[in-house]
């Protein structure tokens, strides 16, 4: 906390020398003016989130402030994400306002039918790198190839990218070479969060299911699975899949990780961290008495035909075309998995108003437990982000266009559109959609043709520059409450919330760790070591097994024969390697002071 508060104040002074020596792409020479401090009137509040305070206006350099690119000036480049996502048209309106302002354009594109691992693997043998990449669990190979040009020069360089991280939290990215190759674009609260979404891991269940329940408590899976049950066998006629499941590649953690949660503890990905000793200690989730206990009642209710039959074999597309009909109840998934397409879809089908919109539960294993589904705090995952490879033949310009798109006049254009035809602003200075605005902002060929969020690159969630707006609109309040669908405003107010993380009900004197999250350092973990291999061969086991398990005929023989197999993979060794990191982290936060 103290150290980003004087991160903050450090920021003010920074920015008065930095305004004057910033610039441009280097191509071109185009420099930029400097920004001026405004204050904003500082709240006092310090929310541990970043660096930046609402009492300053942080590191914006305002360079949308000079020269306005020709065509000919602007270079075009192109991003590759590791994970599925919308591609955008040629000649999109939004990309080429943004491109006049940093003389940049960038073509993404985005893995289709295949493992990142695999397609992060084709491009290293191919040496056809594109200029920007984020690789997800294939950066190391990366690093390891070579192919990502470091970060380190450009960081002290460009004021918007050096305020995304405090000291500390850059150094966390750093290699074994001593350099840092990738910043995690996502989770920086820009001054006082503004957070109305669960944009984590929950167990959701649409809102027409518990308006028709009259709203009751649910706490437990066995609570849960009732709700579904209930509503199913009272609604036959409806096509309804009470619950459905994912599987595939590394999205089986929507089957997988549930017992962490359901156990009170945080997302840590791959492990438990128990404190209860007063010495943090790993433990293996896999093994405890609430998996077993979680993966028989999953096993009981495909028996009874709740589970989605296709839950095992179906792809992530057909996943999400399942929920997108309204027709499925329930399932277990990571906000940003789902809703951005489905919410979306609702909206646009006006299934939204039958209330087939999700809110999150945050389960326990017994009644009465806290939980952690939530946290409260921007999560720090250092296993992967945005790099920039060796293919780039101008890496100053391609940093001073990361830097550029955390300006904010671009990160509105980037994620609210164009005043005026996206979004208005009132007397008071703040920004609001029209349900019109709302819908075209819902429609896919409206965000393929005109919108343009670079969703893959560096950005803030918070409070605005201008100390009054939200970095985006899903974190307006206004426009927040404006834009829910009657069924769920009637639901929230059921339930006496006004937010999402509100709505899970996590617990708020439970903090994570200085360690949290663990999985930035098992997501990285390569078969030069023990662990790594160990670690290997969980997930492929687990991958193999698990579905099997809730499927089985017989769960105690299927469980044990699960058991026997995964304990062949020497676990151990990856537990032990987990255990060195997690005191690594402990000793390292101690020395720092945190």
């Amino acid at each position: 906390m103290k150290s980003r508060r004087l991160l903050s104040m450090l920021c003010a002074t920074v920015m008065v020398t930095s305004a004057v020596t910033a610039c441009g792409p280097a191509a071109d020479g185009g420099a930029t003016t400097g920004s001026t401090a405004v204050d904003t009137g500082d709240t006092g509040a310090d929310t541990g989130d970043t660096g930046a305070d609402t009492g300053d206006t942080g590191a914006d350099t305002s360079a949308t402030e000079g020269k306005e690119y020709s065509d000919d000036e602007i270079v075009n480049w192109t991003f590759f994400g590791g994970m599925p996502g919308s591609e955008k048209n040629d000649g999109n309106e939004v990309m080429e306002i943004i491109a006049k302002k940093t003389g940049v354009r960038v073509k993404e594109t985005w893995l289709t039918g295949q493992t990142v691992e695999e397609a992060v693997g084709t491009i290293v043998a191919s040496g056809d790198y594109p200029t920007f990449i984020d690789g997800g669990d294939g950066m190391m190979q990366l690093y390891d190839a070579g192919a990502l040009i470091p970060w380190d020069d450009y960081i002290e360089k460009y004021p918007n990218i050096k305020e995304l991280y405090s000291p500390a939290e850059w150094d966390r990215f750093r290699m074994d070479d001593g350099h840092i190759y990738w910043a995690n674009q996502f989770g920086n609260t820009y001054g006082e969060s503004k957070q109305t979404t669960h944009n984590d891991e929950a167990f959701w269940v649409q809102v027409k299911v518990l308006e028709w329940a009259n709203y009751p408590k649910i706490e437990t899976l066995d609570d849960y699975f009732k709700l579904l049950e209930d509503y199913a066998a009272a609604h036959p006629d409806d096509g309804v899949i009470p619950y459905t499941c994912l599987c595939e590649d590394w999205r089986y953690f929507c089957l997988e990780n549930a017992p962490e949660f359901l156990d009170g503890y945080p997302n840590d990905g791959s492990v438990i961290v128990d404190t209860s000793s007063g010495t943090p200690t790993i433990v293996d989730y896999n093994t405890t008495p609430t998996a077993k206990m979680y993966f028989s009642k999953l096993n009981e209710e495909y028996k009874k035909g709740i589970v989605d039959s296709e839950f095992a074999t179906q792809t992530y597309d057909e996943y999400i075309a399942k929920l997108s009909t309204g027709n499925v109840l329930g399932m277990c998934d990571q906000w940003w998995d789902f809703a951005y397409t489905v919410n979306d879809v609702f909206k646009q089908q006006g299934l939204d108003l039958q209330g087939c919109n999700y809110v999150p539960l945050g389960l326990v294993a017994q009644p009465g437990m806290e939980q952690m589904w939530h946290t409260y705090g921007d999560t720090q995952n250092v296993a992967s982000g945005l790099g920039v490879t060796t293919a780039c033949e101008d890496p100053d310009r391609a940093f001073a266009f990361i830097n550029q798109l955390l300006d904010q006049e671009i990160h509105d254009l980037r994620f609210w559109g164009v005043e005026g035809t996206d979004y208005n602003v009132d007397e008071n200075g703040l920004y609001f959609r029209t349900e019109d605005m709302r819908m075209k902002c819902a429609d896919t060929e409206y965000k393929a043709s005109h919108l343009c969020d670079y969703s893959y690159f560096p950005q803030w969630g918070g409070t605005s520059r201008d100390g009054k707006n939200a970095m985006t609109p899903t974190e307006q309040t206004s426009e927040f409450f404006d834009s829910l669908a009657a069924p769920l405003v009637k639901c929230f107010e059921a339930y006496g919330v006004t937010t999402y993380p509100e709505f899970i009900g996590s617990s708020k004197t439970k903090t994570t760790g200085v360690w949290f999250p663990m999985y930035s350092y098992s997501n990285n973990m390569t078969s030069s070591t023990e662990g790594g291999i160990a670690w290997t061969k969980m997930g492929e086991c687990k991958h193999k097994w698990l579905p099997q398990i809730v499927m089985a005929d017989n769960f105690d023989s299927a469980w044990e024969d699960y058991m026997k197999a995964y304990n062949a993979c020497n676990p151990q060794a990856f537990l032990d390697e987990m255990q060195t990191e997690l005191d690594r982290r402990v000793a390292a936060a101690e020395a720092a002071g945190e």
